[in-house]
């Protein structure tokens, strides 16, 4: 009896010990983060995307509330005061900073409104090439066979038409050249590089595996399109067209400066007004070129940070 109660008592012990132990939690699954969660966190670190979109969220401000910067009047000029009065450096932010033009105006205030003319083309022209281009890059791309032989074809004959040739023809004919007359003859001529992006993206989303399971579920056309490939195919289309946006503003600008852009304040046409008078007055013409080249700049460079961003391959 003795020996019985020792053994039970020795075997009972490594029971106690293996109840006493706590049994070991299973590891916690990293939460997994998709395409945008990347491009985000890439973002965040990229000194280019950030001085980028500071610039650009002031140039918004400037578009939106002239008002917080100058309270000049950008279309009133007194000759017998101001003719060509030279920039005041010290007086900043003041109407007199930046001088005068041949007009008596002030340089800044139509420094200032002048973005507004730009921004607005830009963003216009930007929003409906996408919406025009993406669709005929999506139906092509989706369909092919004869409908994407034949919307390639229109995309051909519009890409043999040099861009801004066409879009100077097309403003020549309207008297009046407002912002909308302007948007819509960048955008009938700009649409085609978003197409064929589209296009090249729709064709190798489609041949996904839930692209063909949605077929296979009976999911009609209109679903598949919007619910299933567009939101995988926005990633080009997002980067072409953030880099498109500096281009229009620059095109729209060109076009101001040979006379066939706004009729109205913009930089363009401030730097057309200072080339007459560039011997004797070159700040007419030399601070909206800077603006204009730092806005370029600066969409240009958010859409090279976006791409590398959104791009596996450069991770």
């Amino acid at each position: 009896m003795p020996d019985m109660t020792k053994s039970d008592t020795a075997t009972a012990e490594p029971d106690s010990v293996d109840a006493a132990t706590p049994a070991p939690q299973p590891a916690k699954s990293e939460k997994t983060r998709s395409l945008w969660g990347d491009a985000w966190q890439d973002l965040r670190r990229n000194k280019i995307f950030l001085i980028s979109s500071v610039l650009i969220v002031l140039l918004l401000l400037i578009t939106f509330f002239p008002g917080w910067f100058t309270s000049g009047n950008p279309a009133y000029g007194d000759l017998s005061k101001h003719y060509l009065q030279k920039p005041q450096l010290g007086k900043v932010f003041s109407t007199e900073w930046l001088g005068y033009d041949q007009q008596g105006r002030s340089v800044y205030a139509r420094l200032i409104y002048g973005a507004r003319a730009s921004i607005a083309v830009g963003f216009g022209t930007t929003f409906a090439v996408t919406i025009v281009g993406g669709l005929v890059g999506m139906i092509a791309g989706y369909f092919g066979g004869i409908v994407d032989s034949v919307l390639s074809r229109l995309v051909d004959v519009f890409f043999g038409i040099p861009f801004l040739l066409g879009t100077m023809v097309t403003l020549n004919s309207f008297p009046e050249r407002t912002a909308w007359v302007v948007i819509g003859a960048l955008s009938f001529f700009g649409w085609t590089q978003l197409a064929r992006v589209m296009r090249g993206a729709v064709i190798t989303t489609k041949q996904s595996d839930y692209v063909q399971a949605a077929k296979a579920l009976g999911a009609s056309t209109p679903r598949i399109l919007f619910r299933h490939i567009l939101p995988n195919t926005l990633a080009p289309v997002i980067v072409v067209a953030t880099i498109s946006l500096g281009v229009y503003i620059g095109s729209e600008a060109t076009l101001s400066f040979l006379g066939l852009g706004l009729n109205g304040v913009s930089w363009g046409n401030d730097i057309s007004d200072g080339g007459s008078s560039i011997r004797i007055a070159q700040w007419i013409m030399l601070y909206p070129s800077i603006m204009l080249t730092i806005t370029v700049l600066a969409f240009i460079m958010l859409g090279e940070a976006v791409r590398n961003a959104l791009d596996p391959k450069t991770r």
